[in-house]
């Protein structure tokens, strides 16, 4: 049974920094890519980050690059987005995911960018 499981959400200052991960279990980790996505009050669920099954390439959301940076460890089972500059746009509901068969979703960790 897949479980991605979200951790560290919570509340940061403008131009601050968190760092979001995901524990996963339940398939071979290592065989996936990983993907962060977010979505804010009223709007659609929009791609973030992904990150390849070896942790070699990554792509970025262009309102997130030069700002954000994914990364796994396959040895722990778990993918990270570390969040720096943030803004209160990046408010949102941050979910990691897993494409095999179909979309697996982590429950989501909410992110508020508040002073």
């Amino acid at each position: 049974q897949v479980q991605l499981v979200g951790f560290w959400g919570g509340l940061g200052q403008p131009g601050g920094s968190l760092t979001l991960s995901c524990a996963a279990s339940g398939f071979i980790f290592r065989w996936y890519p990983m993907k962060w996505y977010r979505q804010a009050p009223g709007k659609v669920r929009e791609l973030v980050a992904e990150i390849d099954s070896a942790a070699r390439s990554t792509n970025y959301a262009n309102f997130v690059k030069g700002r954000f940076t994914i990364s796994r460890d396959n040895a722990k089972n778990t993918v990270y987005l570390q969040m720096n500059s943030l803004k209160p746009e990046d408010t949102a509901v941050y979910y990691c995911n897993v494409r095999q068969s179909i979309d697996y979703w982590g429950k989501g960790t909410l992110v508020t960018v508040s002073s």
